[in-house]
């Protein structure tokens, strides 16, 4: 067993771990554990732009951005958290561009923005189509600069809790297969997204949820799970993301008819309604046999934009089209499809990065998270696009400089108990010595087609019972499982495998929370229940892990501003 000690230890090398590392390095000594090399986090994937009231496209305010992401939200998103982000976010902006972001610019030298889905202004700012990055490769840049200590390809197998307090964890160096103990006063979730839970995905390979699991078994809940984004275009049978800055440059959808059918879902936004919205209208196309050749796909459109338009702004679309789909989007239409994109839910935290413990916002010493896999809440049952790479960046900032204010108060380390690794130890150890005919790979797969069906964009009773019984079946088939390499160094087998264990663990979540809230509401539609119910579910859900499923309770809304209106585009 190999021991370190870091005054704050970072789990992810996305933007909002970044973000933080950046923060506390002025001040501790921190780490970052990534299980992939920092610049290939799933944050350099994200396209289209980071959102803030610049007003250099439009009239803009932070007032008015705040009531898009409320109304975005289907209310359900915490207007004290929202008014922080929306506040903060110009100045976080004008931060990437002085660390050196080269954002887009207009002819005047200031930074470029265009329209996104949901948002009534031009208020991303974007790099063509490689926002994230660009965001992502400076952060890392200033980060190195700054003397961060960066641990790639670690695997963090369990969290360290001493007398309810966080002091470290355990991770797997993935390429010696030796286990470290890592002994800190503060540690940082910054995971990300669990995509991979389903077939059809913009997520990458790494995006399984890894936080949320570890979280969820040491009895910290995990909030909001039911509401899961699909973004309206991923490109057809692969899921990769066409930025919704295609439709902001002025994309078309259409139907098999060539018809631009969001007019009869969103007539005064059309394709920059909301994504909810839009991956709904699409999925109905397509389940009315309105999809291409009668297959379930439609088309977005970029060929008005014109040649130079699309390789200034879009050249990563037109790229990735011709690559995977074999269409230049310069010519021909694209065929596109929902795909699994966002977690609204996650770990719940305060408006510190603060990981709380229930209702009360108790919070856990020494535990912080930020970023996707934390929720707290801005994005409420639905994100607004934009809003992502805003509250990675701005939330990693906070909840750095929350680590540093709570280290200034901390006087050293409290202590790691005797069997700190024994968790970690006996899971690896249980892994490698099961000697079932179960197949990881045939388990997963069963899993990610069973919730694209069962609890995808269109949700009902039946079908989530369905999908309970599922999951329920495959977490026993899992304690079956075989790999075959039995190895330490490079044991892929063995990742993969830790990794449907944790997918098998929130997604049980997702569903039972799914078919517990019996409303629609963002995300999250219930065909049983179409309508929203504010009187019985205007609240926040906290899912407890227990022997025979998650135990719910429920928080408030926080609401300041925005009563609850209708919501229509």
């Amino acid at each position: 067993m190999i021991h370190h000690q870091h005054d704050i230890v970072i789990i992810g090398a996305g933007l909002a771990g970044l973000r933080a590392a950046l923060e506390t390095s002025q001040v501790a000594d921190t780490a970052v554990l990534s299980k992939v090399f920092p610049t290939r986090s799933h944050s350099g994937a994200a396209q289209g732009g980071i959102a803030a009231s610049l007003a250099n496209a439009s009239d803009d305010s932070w007032e008015v951005h705040m009531f898009d992401t409320v109304k975005g939200s289907d209310y359900l998103g915490d207007q004290d958290a929202i008014e922080i982000l929306v506040k903060e976010a110009p100045a976080t902006v004008i931060e990437f561009e002085h660390m050196g972001v080269p954002f887009s610019r207009n002819p005047d030298g200031t930074i470029a923005q265009r329209r996104f889905g949901g948002h009534s202004r031009p208020r991303a700012c974007y790099a063509a189509d490689y926002t994230g990055h660009v965001l992502l490769h400076t952060l890392y840049e200033q980060c190195i600069k700054h003397g961060v200590n960066f641990y790639s390809e670690f695997y963090v197998v369990s969290l360290i809790m001493n007398k309810g307090n966080c002091c470290g964890v355990v991770a797997l160096d993935i390429i010696g297969g030796e286990l470290h103990i890592f002994h800190s006063k503060a540690v940082m979730f910054a995971t990300g997204g669990y995509g991979r839970a389903y077939k059809i995905t913009s997520n990458a390979h790494a995006n399984t949820g890894d936080g949320l699991s570890i979280v969820y078994r040491i009895g910290i809940p995990i909030e909001d799970m039911e509401f899961v984004q699909f973004h309206p275009t991923g490109l057809y049978q692969h899921g990769i993301l066409v930025t919704e800055g295609a439709r902001g440059e002025g994309g078309y959808l259409l139907n098999r008819d060539g018809e631009r059918f969001m007019k009869r879902y969103a007539p005064e936004k059309m394709e920059l309604a909301p994504r909810d919205l839009t991956a709904r209208a699409e999925q109905t196309e397509i389940n009315e046999g309105r999809g291409i050749d009668g297959k379930d796909y439609i088309l977005i459109d970029l060929r008005h934009l014109g040649a130079e338009k699309i390789m200034e702004r879009l050249p990563q679309i037109h790229d990735l089209a011709l690559s995977f789909v074999g269409v230049d989007c310069i010519k021909e239409p694209v065929p596109i499809q929902p795909t699994a994109h966002y977690s609204m839910g996650g770990i719940p935290t305060n408006k510190h990065g603060q990981v709380v413990i229930d209702k009360d916002n108790t919070p856990v010493k020494g535990l912080y998270a930020a970023g996707e896999c934390a929720c707290v809440s801005v994005h409420g049952a639905n994100r607004l696009g934009t809003n992502s790479q805003l509250e990675a960046s701005l939330f990693g900032r906070r909840t750095g400089k929350t680590m540093a204010e709570f280290l200034q108060r901390e006087e050293g380390f409290t202590p790691l108990p005797e069997d700190a690794a024994k968790p970690a130890e006996e899971e690896i150890a249980a892994i490698l010595g099961n000697e079932g005919k179960e197949s990881v790979a045939q388990i997963r797969e069963e899993l990610q087609v069973s919730m694209m069906d069962n609890c995808g964009i269109f949700r009902d009773e039946k079908k989530l019972q369905k999908e309970l019984e599922i999951i329920k079946g495959l977490q026993e088939r899992y304690k079956h499982i075989h790999i075959d390499d039995k190895g330490k160094r490079c044991n892929t087998d063995l990742i993969d495998a830790l990794e449907l264990g944790h997918l098998l663990d929130f997604v049980e979540v997702i569903v039972a929370g799914a078919l517990n809230r019996t409303e629609s509401r963002g995300s999250h539609y219930r065909t049983d229940y179409p309508k929203r119910d504010d009187e019985n579910w205007l609240k926040h859900t906290l899912a407890y892990r227990t022997d025979k499923g998650p135990r719910f309770d429920y928080k408030k809304v926080v609401i300041t501003r925005y009563q609850p209106t209708e919501r229509k585009y």
